[in-house]
């Protein structure tokens, strides 16, 4: 138990983590030396033994691994979600399994649902995206790409155990959720070796969103040694709070990192705003994010201990809510840089109807109103008045199918061309896939929202009696989402597909950021201070790529 306030005692050990990692970095990574570099590599590669064969080592190759499985395990998270919806209303829908041995309850298969969906299609979409954004910003190559590879496989055995342990969490006296922790943690870290290992060999400058990246890669380590430290993992209050750390630090911060990215090379912009880049960044380190569950059991699950009680003492309230309602900042500060980067029109644009665009511009749009239900949940479960308990569940999926997964999956689909060098095998089928899961997220999870309002209506109301309009809305809402199902097995199809019959990429085809500020390319007249709030300096070549407005003339054959 946390005897000290233990909000506090926790993010100051995180932060001081975080301060510690960036003065190694502005220092150069002296830590890695020559022996420390040729040890980390033998690590990754010859270490492995034949496994390493397996695997090629091709530049992308691990980007594409990463995001490639991202939308397999897309495509079963949300059939998990869907089966939890249709079983909260319809129990025995599954009961014929049961002569098989398979009988879950609605709990079961939602709690699978999340774990797929985070842990195993978001995560690795981020994780792929990653390992192709941050070498192309630093100037320099992955150190290796068969570990990256070959540990995106380790990764996604992590994610079946999930599966096992989300449904059977104890076999045979063995916690199995304790094993895919520990396979997890083995993966993730030899990504972060492997991207330390690329961050000692830039060869310029880091730029604000290889930093968000970075520190998003980074939160995970940093937020178990806290929680380790203080004791925090043991604690109600800690699980709680090392539950709000992981979302605002890895998911938040890698999204914004990998969305900021991905929206200038898709709309072939520049970066709106590098002091708004700072702004998410800063505000993403030292604010708790609301997004996400409003228990911390998951932490206590994944680790093999007992979930521990809320109990916030009245300093620790007034700090969480505080923190919470911080969050605003880098959160409008990350959208509003992202949409007008993926709207403004300063230099050579690039295909406006790209795979990709549409689904990061719903994530945006999306996070702003899903971020103010999560604050209003997560306010009351720390004041400990519960009353917001009947939504909590559908604002969570919200925070995942209408945020998380839009914004990462887009970003992969927009990064696609330039990870794997071909496109995706049918533009149409990418829309239609989009419209699906547009559809699916935003009005079926918004019916299932409102079935749920009515059911907290009766109960305060003290009717025992069930609505068969709440009854009817819920049953809408699941039928609805099953459009994302079908979403999202034909954007695993599209994917899969365009490794092989997608159109390859000429050289000059690929988009390029411009966070990368070697050249600004301008199209249009724009001010001093536009050019270099995108991230351009004193060494920036521009570009005029604007047409003529001269008359032109016969052409001589």
């Amino acid at each position: 138990m946390i005897v000290m306030d233990s909000i506090l005692s926790t993010l100051a050990v995180f932060w001081a983590c975080a301060l510690i990692f960036y003065l190694l970095v502005h220092r150069g990574l002296w830590i890695f030396s020559d022996v420390a570099r040729g040890m980390g590599m033998f690590m990754l590669e010859k270490a492995l033994g034949p496994g390493i064969e397996l695997v090629e080592g091709r530049s992308g190759s691990a980007a594409r691994a990463w995001i490639v499985q991202s939308a397999l395990w897309l495509m079963l998270g949300g059939l998990f979600t869907f089966e939890g919806f249709w079983l909260a209303h319809d129990p025995t829908a599954l009961h014929s399994l049961s002569a098989w041995g398979y009988d879950p309850t609605a709990e079961t298969l939602a709690a699978t649902g999340k774990a797929v969906t985070a842990f195993g299609g978001v995560t690795m979409a981020i994780i792929g995206c990653g390992l192709h954004i941050l070498p192309k910003l630093l100037g320099t190559d992955l150190a290796s790409e068969r570990n990256g590879t070959l540990v995106s496989f380790l990764y996604s055995g992590s994610v079946a155990v999930m599966i096992i342990g989300s449904h059977d969490p104890v076999i045979l006296g063995v916690k199995v959720l304790i094993i895919g922790t520990g396979i997890h943690i083995l993966a993730i870290t030899a990504i972060v070796i492997n991207q330390l290992l690329t961050l000692a060999n830039r060869s310029g400058s880091i730029s604000l969103p290889a930093w968000l990246i970075l520190f998003g890669l980074m939160s995970e380590s940093f937020n178990l040694i806290a929680g380790i430290a203080t004791g925090a993992i043991t604690d109600g209050d800690g699980q709680w709070l090392m539950y709000r750390i992981q979302s605002g630090g890895f998911f938040f911060l890698s999204t914004a990192g990998v969305v900021l990215y991905a929206t200038s090379v898709a709309s072939g912009n520049a970066l709106w705003s590098r002091s708004l880049v700072g702004a998410t960044l800063f505000g993403g380190l030292f604010t708790l994010q609301p997004l996400g569950s409003r228990e911390g059991s998951l932490v206590a699950d994944l680790f093999g201990l007992d979930a521990g009680e809320m109990a916030m003492g009245q300093s620790d309230m007034v700090v969480s809510s505080f923190l919470l309602a911080l969050a605003a900042i880098p959160v409008i500060a990350f959208c509003a840089n992202a949409m007008l980067t993926m709207r403004g029109g300063n230099s050579s644009g690039a295909n406006p109807n790209m795979a990709g665009l549409a689904e990061m511009n719903l994530g945006v749009i999306a996070m702003i109103p899903v971020f103010v239900g999560a604050l209003f949940v997560q306010t009351d479960s720390v004041s400990g008045t519960d009353a917001l308990t009947g939504i909590a569940g559908t604002i969570d999926e919200m925070g995942r199918w209408a945020v998380l997964v839009p914004l990462n999956f887009g970003a992969a689909l927009a990064l696609y061309p330039s990870i794997t060098g071909r496109q995706l095998a049918s533009a149409s089928r990418a829309r239609t896939a989009f419209w699906l899961m547009s559809s699916g997220v935003l009005l079926g999870l918004m019916v299932t929202l409102t079935s749920n309002a009515i059911d907290i209506a009766l109960l305060d109301a003290g009717v025992l009696d069930p609505s068969s309009l709440a009854h009817d809305l819920a049953v809408a809402g699941s039928v609805i989402f099953y459009f994302v199902v079908i979403a999202m097995i034909l954007h695993c199809m599209n994917m899969v597909s365009g490794l092989f019959r997608g159109q390859i990429v000429g050289e000059g085809d690929e988009g390029a950021s411009s966070i990368q500020v070697d050249s600004y390319n301008l199209a249009s007249p724009t001010t001093v201070a536009r050019i270099l709030g995108s991230g351009a300096g004193m060494d920036t070549v521009i570009v005029p790529v604007g047409e003529s407005d001269e008359a032109g003339s016969a052409t001589d054959l």
